[in-house]
């Protein structure tokens, strides 16, 4: 077994994302438990390019497709596909989340926009160009939970994570035999570059607190 770290994993990096309204017959298969989030027979798919670098726990490059979906009432993210060249991240992302990684082979250029690809031994998956624009002031927070099939059940994992913004023009070409085929159909509805980003990834293992801790605690401070 490859060995990875346990969560919640820290990561930090650049990504390039871009959303599109898809109608909903040509959605990926959600987690089971999960309904994707629909507006007048259109849902919500991204897909973005990742580079995980700087202070992050692993370093590796990163190609995913997710949908908006909903728990109940809640919604949440769920990652239909994803590829790494990473093995330690493509292991503990399925043991850890249920995220079903599989390796690829990853080329990513940043030295004037981005061009990026990816390809597994058996398929091109897809290539993109993108042109970061105009930088929107501040740094964004943002919040969620990634909604994913482990062992059988519904396991929700929160995602905290803030970046700065740009805004971008993007180009996705898949190829039509591929997994990633829609992603050529149409233009996407918007794209985005997140840059040097830090996001915390799944949930730690709650704190033990002994009874003089506690004591401590319930006395407060100068008591």
């Amino acid at each position: 077994m490859t060995p990875y770290p346990e969560e919640p994993w820290h990561l930090a990096g650049q990504m390039y994302l871009s959303l599109w309204l898809v109608p909903a017959r040509e959605l990926p298969r959600v987690a089971d438990g999960t309904r994707p989030v629909t507006v007048a027979g259109r849902g919500v798919a991204g897909a973005a390019w990742v580079v995980y670098e700087n202070d992050s726990v692993l370093h590796y490059s990163e190609l995913l497709r997710a949908v908006l979906v909903r728990d109940g009432h809640r919604p949440r993210v769920c990652i239909t596909d994803i590829w790494v060249d990473s093995a330690a991240s493509m292991t503990g992302g399925r043991e850890l989340w249920g995220i079903p990684k599989e390796m690829a082979d990853f080329d990513i250029d940043r030295t004037d926009g981005v061009r990026a690809g990816a390809a597994t031994e058996k398929d091109v998956l897809t290539t993109a160009a993108f042109a970061p624009g105009r930088r929107i002031p501040g740094r964004w927070p943002l919040s969620y939970r990634v909604a994913q099939t482990l062992d059988g059940a519904l396991k929700t994992s929160r995602v905290r994570s803030r970046s700065t913004v740009r805004t971008a023009r993007a180009s996705w070409t898949a190829h039509e035999s591929g997994p990633l085929r829609e992603l050529s159909r149409r233009p996407p509805l918007l794209s985005l570059a997140l840059e040097d980003f830090t996001l915390r990834f799944g949930d730690g293992a709650p704190t033990a607190v002994t009874p003089s801790a506690a004591q401590d605690r319930d006395r407060g401070p100068g008591r």
